[in-house]
């Protein structure tokens, strides 16, 4: 019971990093219709920044103390993720309102592309490391109920509550603020939105900076326990799954999907793994969104779209 116990919160670990890549997905296609092929370039574009400030602040400044210097570095990164939203609506969706969703798709891919370039050009192409003061070393936890207790890595539990708690954040600003209302209904009905005098064009660039930072604590978190290195990218495919199960419109369905994801992959390696010959965790997700988009495509919490002729 103590190991699939320690198993199952492995997978909500991980299932909460998940649906914190899957935020991105879920909020830039709520607020302007476009599935953004960009979020894993944005989450490695802004983990570089970061890493590369962080080591080059104390240089500059002569400033010993690492929180510091993390801290201005993290600042620094969500300034250039603004600057990256703000130019991201200027140069491109302004341009694009009203277009087909595959036009819209493919600017996102060449988003992708620029960010990457433009990462490598600026930042280097060597693996980074973003050190945030996370402990490394395991802890046991229910040790009155279980003999010997329930390993649990610390790493993963911090990690997972950061993330917990932007949700939370994000979930709040979204019900309770002005703005994000007015978020809401710009997802609604563009057309809608602007007939009462909502501002299309500063919506997208709020909802591209919040979806910005969205990326840099994830890029935050994922550089911290693997290295910021260019295949940090891929990140988000592995969200793509999550982003399938819980629904491309729904915030609750971009945390319950990632939890179902994470929980599913680990327990399928213990459980499953010894009989298909392991690997299971690679390509578990994407049978499970296979499943879904044959029999459930909007997702768990997704709305379906009926177009009327």
């Amino acid at each position: 019971m103590a190991f699939f116990l320690e198993t199952l919160f492995g997978g909500l670990m991980t299932g909460m990093l998940y649906s914190l890549v899957a935020l991105g997905f879920v909020l830039i296609f709520k607020a302007s219709g476009v599935f953004n092929f960009a979020q894993g370039a944005m989450v490695l574009f802004a983990a570089l920044a970061m890493a590369r400030f962080a080591e080059w602040l104390p240089k500059w400044t002569g400033i010993d103390n690492p929180w510091l210097a993390n801290i201005g570095a993290f600042v620094i990164a969500g300034l250039i993720m603004f600057v990256v939203a703000w130019f991201i609506e200027r140069l491109v969706l302004r341009h694009l309102v009203n277009q087909e969703g595959a036009t819209l798709l493919m600017a996102t891919l060449g988003i992708t592309y620029f960010l990457e370039g433009v990462g490598q050009t600026i930042f280097g192409s060597e693996i980074y490391s973003i050190h945030i003061g996370m402990p490394k070393d395991p802890v046991f936890v229910l040790e009155s109920m279980f003999e010997g207790g329930v390993l649990v890595n610390k790493e993963d539990l911090i990690a997972a509550l950061i993330a917990a708690a932007l949700v939370a954040l994000l979930t709040l600003f979204f019900q309770k603020t002005g703005t994000g209302r007015a978020l809401r209904a710009v997802a609604d009905d563009h057309q809608a939105a602007q007939s009462i005098g909502i501002p299309l064009s500063r919506i997208w660039v709020i909802v591209w900076t919040v979806a910005g930072m969205v990326a840099l604590v994830a890029g935050m978190i994922w550089g911290s326990k693997l290295g910021v290195q260019f295949s940090l990218a891929t990140v988000a495919l592995r969200a793509l799954p999550v982003v399938i199960l819980g629904g491309l419109t729904s915030v609750p369905g971009a945390i319950i999907g990632g939890l179902i994801i994470g929980v599913g992959e680990k327990l399928s390696e213990v459980y499953l793994g010894p009989y298909v010959g392991g690997g299971i965790e690679i390509w578990f997700a994407y049978v499970l969104a296979l499943v879904f988009l044959l029999f459930r495509p909007q997702g768990l919490f997704g709305e379906k779209i009926i177009d009327r002729v």
